[in-house]
């Protein structure tokens, strides 16, 4: 989002600072038409650096979450209510790779949108959707952390897959309503006719958003996060007291029921470690996009194209990252990893492999 000096806010991924490589003259984006948006494009070198930086992108969210929905889907010792949310979670990264990173790319090295207006409208959703539905996920699987360290023994009786199935239907109905509506109803768009009709262009995928959507968007933003930052707070002071506790008991004569419980115990705070990881990655990817924003359409455009273009790919890049995350600190998914890469994932009975460390 750029502001324009009326402190309207609009969609920027089509604008990639030209002040980052040489660029040579401007040229038209449809050279035959009157109304065609003006581009600077980029000398083949810093072009082709830039497709493949953000190609790799798109392909590692694509291939990525599609590994961990692979493996939960496919390996039955990873059916958990705990685990449906977290293959909900790469299936929406999956999709941001898939339908919106790639038309981005374009649209960022080129600075032109080529794929008609209907489907700039409908880009536009999917990023405002995956956006909240990664958001809301996030928040369920805080709950669904706390819950687990702070009482694991009654914990599965408490976070069921029906509760799993209803928090995963709730994220993606809300976000998707609120993506769609927003842009196809035109609330964005209220008493900013003139400004867009004069601004329209052929070649350009720019969606109008006032101050109080721009303001709402960030409300969205800000309540999940708080929650999230409040739980986890609350979870790394239990995780830290359960320690405390197994140490003291380490110096006695644990029974059986104990130390069950400690294994159990031990077992959710790494999870929680793990995922929490995963929260604060995306909220240090998307935190600084919506304060910029926020500040753009208060403020006035201030921030320069390139540090927004920036902002933007770190964004999409977070779709990303939970893969590797998973791959670094889950022993299970690089396990099942080397299982759907060797295709010993097509063998029968392979669905009952055991991916944990005895």
């Amino acid at each position: 989002m750029a502001i324009a000096d009326d402190g309207v806010s609009w969609d920027q991924d089509s604008i990639l600072s030209r002040d980052l490589f040489s660029a040579t003259s401007a040229e038209l984006c449809y050279e035959n038409l009157n109304r065609s948006c003006v581009r600077s494009p980029y000398s083949p070198g810093p072009r082709l650096i830039l497709y493949a930086v953000f190609g790799f992108g798109a392909a590692l969210a694509v291939c990525g979450n599609l590994l961990v929905m692979t493996s939960i889907i496919h390996f039955r010792q990873l059916h958990s209510p705990a685990n449906f949310l977290v293959a909900s979670l790469a299936s929406v990264d999956f999709l941001v790779g898939l339908t919106v990173m790639p038309f981005s790319t374009v649209r960022s090295v080129e600075g032109c949108w080529y794929f008609g207006e209907s489907y700039c409208k409908l880009h536009t959703c999917f990023d405002v959707s995956f956006c909240y539905c990664s958001l809301f996920h996030l928040c369920f699987i805080s709950v669904d952390r706390y819950i687990a360290v702070s009482d694991p023994l009654i914990y599965p009786t408490r976070f069921t897959a029906s509760v799993s199935h209803k928090c995963i239907t709730f994220s993606w109905l809300l976000s998707i309503s609120y993506g769609f509506s927003l842009i196809y109803t035109g609330a964005s768009e209220a008493g900013l006719e003139d400004l867009v009709s004069s601004l329209t262009c052929v070649g350009g995928c720019q969606i109008p958003m006032n101050q109080t959507w721009v303001f709402i968007n960030f409300l969205l933003f800000l309540i999940p996060t708080l929650v999230m930052m409040t739980v986890y707070s609350k979870i790394f002071l239990i995780a830290k007291q359960q320690a405390q506790n197994i140490e003291k008991m380490n110096k006695q004569t644990a029974r059986a029921s104990d130390s069950y419980k400690d294994r159990v115990a031990k077992r959710e705070r790494k999870a929680a470690k793990t995922l929490g990881i995963a929260v604060a990655a995306f909220l240090l990817s998307w935190m600084p996009y919506f304060i910029d924003s926020f500040i753009d359409a208060f403020l006035g455009f201030i921030t320069p194209t390139y540090v927004y273009e920036i902002l933007v790919w770190i964004v999409y890049y977070n779709s990303a990252m939970n893969p590797l995350i998973y791959a670094f600190f889950y022993p299970w998914f690089r396990k099942a990893i080397k299982f759907i890469v060797s295709g010993k994932i097509l063998r029968e009975n392979s669905s009952t492999t055991n991916l944990f460390p005895e």
